[in-house]
């Protein structure tokens, strides 16, 4: 199969890049690391008037009706300025989940405010301890065995929890049952849920591809400008090595995650074994590149002063979340034996 992508979906995420690289800057992110709720209204406005928000949900709701494969490009420009704020959250699991299953009295409420910008949604699946972004959620969707709830944001009791990522906050969430509306339940229930995972483990690895290719950006640039003994340390052979095994890392995981997205976006029957694929790989992938770029920066890396240690960090928050990568190369395995 020969995948690529269409000269518009290439626009458009040249046009979501141009946008980022210039407000979502990596002072904002140190930002977004100290401020109270660590997010911008702005941005995520702005992000919305360019429909990227709403790029999942569907046109009657005032979304673009896109699909994963749209999104893909998108989330990894993302990754790749470590942007602080729930657009997988909203926009890969949330959007498409309440467009395929909640009751029309939900998604006329909801999905509209997402797809402009007015509502951020976050998600708690069973088997995920805490809730990314639950301090800014207008809205949550909760898994409780087989039932799936929304729960409005202001009816949340939260508890701060540790994060190894400042801009990536996480909390543990209690509601009341009165104020959770049921969006789907039995079989189809489960089936919502585990295609909501799918897609938050796609989404999570397509921002992985992004900071891993920004944390190579960023070393090759750092190797060309320190100097030990008279010459750039980008000359000598060891960190060229370094450099190359990242790259070559990055390149494997790349098409799988790609694969992925197009198995979600047409319904195949193999969806669970190429997401598992994509996710162990792009897993690897961030933290194989973090440790290369960590090396190559030498102690420097380590400091918080340092830009790096956001992309770091993210990409170790992320490898371990939607399932790492040893949950993953199970779940492979499941699926290979029990067929």
């Amino acid at each position: 199969m020969r995948f690529a992508f269409t000269d518009d979906q290439i626009l458009f995420r040249d046009t979501v890049a141009d946008l980022l690289s210039k407000e979502c800057t990596p002072e904002a992110v140190r930002w977004a690391w100290a401020d109270d709720t660590g997010r911008s209204p702005e941005l995520w406005s702005a992000l919305a008037e360019m429909g990227i928000i709403g790029l999942t949900v569907p046109e009657a709701h005032g979304g673009l009706g896109m699909d994963e494969i749209d999104l893909l490009p998108l989330l990894t420009e993302a990754g790749r300025v470590a942007f602080p704020g729930p657009l997988l959250e909203t926009t890969a699991v949330v959007a498409p989940l309440l467009a395929e299953n909640a009751p029309a009295a939900i998604a006329d409420r909801w999905l509209p405010a997402i797809a402009s910008g007015a509502a951020v949604a976050t998600v708690q699946l069973a088997g995920q301890p805490f809730v990314a972004d639950a301090h800014v959620a207008d809205l949550l969707i909760a898994q409780h065995d087989d039932r799936l709830y929304a729960v409005p944001g202001d009816k949340l009791r939260l508890t701060p929890q540790q994060s190894v990522d400042g801009a990536r906050r996480l909390f543990s969430a209690e509601f009341d049952a009165a104020d959770a509306e049921l969006v789907v339940s039995g079989d189809a229930g489960w089936k919502a849920a585990n295609h909501a995972f799918d897609r938050g483990a796609v989404a999570a690895a397509a921002v992985l591809l992004g900071l891993a290719e920004q944390m190579i950006s960023m070393t090759v640039e750092y190797v060309k400008e320190r100097r030990q003994f008279g010459v750039p340390i980008g000359t000598f052979q060891a960190v060229k090595h370094h450099l190359a095994d990242a790259e070559l890392k990055v390149s494997y995981a790349r098409p799988t995650v790609w694969n992925a997205a197009y198995s979600l976006a047409h319904g195949r029957p193999e969806v669970s074994r190429d997401v598992s694929m994509a996710k162990c790989f792009a897993s690897d992938a961030a933290e194989l590149v973090a440790r290369k770029a960590l090396q190559c920066h030498g102690a420097i890396g380590y400091t918080t002063e340092h830009d790096l240690h956001f992309w770091l960090k993210r990409s170790w928050a992320l490898s371990a979340s939607w399932g790492d990568a040893a949950w993953h190369r199970r779940r492979v395995a499941h699926v290979l034996l029990d067929d």
